[in-house]
C-alpha cells in the first residue's frame, strides 16, 4: 500500500458534505416552491452558517484549508497547466474554483435574504430594502441558479475528470482526508482540531439565530403623540 498523508481535516470534510447537502436541498425546494418555501428559508440559513464557518475555518484550520496556503497557491496556475503541479491541498485552478463557487453562493444569499417574491416568502432581511430594490433583488436571485447549478456541474466534471484522468481518488480524500504521497514536502497538514471548530461553529451559529430574529429585535417606532386639543 502507497504511502499516504493527511489533507484535509475533519471538519473541513464535515463543512463540504453539509453544503452540498444543504445547497441541493435549497436548490430543490426552490425549484418546487409551494409548500417548500419555508425549508427552502431554513436551508439558505444552513448555507449561510456553513459559509461563516468557512471563513472562520480559513483562519483556524488545518495548514491546507487555510486561506493564506490556498493564495499562496495562485501563482502556480501556469506550472499547473504546464502539468508541474506537485503540491499538496487545491491546485491553483482547484482554488479559483472553489473562491468562484462560494463567492456564488454568497451572492445567492444575500440577495435571498433580502428577496421577497410577495408569495410565499420574504428573507429574513427583507425590511433591510425598499421594495423596489428587494423585488429586483429576487428576479436576480431567481436568476443565479441556473449560473449556480452549471458552476456545481463544473465541479463535479472536474472531479470525474480528475478521479478518471488523473488518477487521483478525490472522492475517496474527501472521506478519509488522506492523499497518496507522489512527490516530497507532502506532510500532514497540522493545526485546526476540534476545539477550535467548535469556537467557529458556536460563532456561525450566533449570526445565523441574529439573521433569523432580527425582525423581532428591531425596535418599533412608537406613533406620533397626539396633538393637544385647541379649545
Amino acid at each position: 500500500m502507497s504511502e499516504s498523508f493527511r489533507v484535509w481535516d475533519g471538519p473541513l470534510r464535515l463543512f463540504h458534505w453539509l453544503l452540498a447537502a444543504s445547497v441541493g436541498g435549497a436548490l430543490l425546494t426552490g425549484w418546487l416552491g409551494g409548500n417548500l418555501m419555508p425549508w427552502h428559508g431554513r436551508l439558505g440559513l444552513a448555507v449561510l452558517g456553513l459559509l461563516v464557518f468557512r471563513l472562520l475555518w480559513g483562519l483556524w484550520g488545518s495548514g491546507y484549508a487555510r486561506w493564506r496556503y490556498l493564495l499562496a497557491t495562485l501563482p502556480g496556475l501556469r506550472e499547473e497547466l504546464q502539468g508541474r503541479w506537485r503540491r499538496p491541498g487545491h491546485s491553483p485552478a482547484g482554488v479559483l474554483a472553489v473562491l468562484a463557487l462560494l463567492g456564488l453562493l454568497a451572492l445567492q444569499l444575500a440577495t435571498g435574504l433580502l428577496a421577497d417574491d410577495e408569495i410565499a416568502f420574504h428573507g429574513p432581511l427583507q425590511p433591510l430594502a425598499s421594495p423596489d430594490t428587494s423585488q429586483a433583488l429576487t428576479r436576480l436571485h431567481r436568476q443565479l441558479w441556473p449560473w449556480l447549478l452549471g458552476m456545481i456541474s463544473l465541479h463535479l466534471l472536474a472531479i470525474l475528470f480528475y478521479v478518471r484522468i488523473r488518477r487521483r481518488p478525490l472522492l475517496r480524500a474527501m472521506l478519509t482526508g488522506r492523499m497518496p504521497k507522489t512527490g516530497a514536502g507532502q506532510q500532514d497538514a497540522r493545526g485546526g482540531g476540534w476545539s477550535r471548530a467548535s469556537l467557529a461553529l458556536l460563532l456561525a451559529a450566533l449570526l445565523v439565530m441574529a439573521v433569523q430574529m432580527w425582525p423581532e429585535w428591531r425596535v418599533a417606532v412608537p406613533p406620533p403623540a397626539a396633538g393637544v386639543p385647541d379649545w
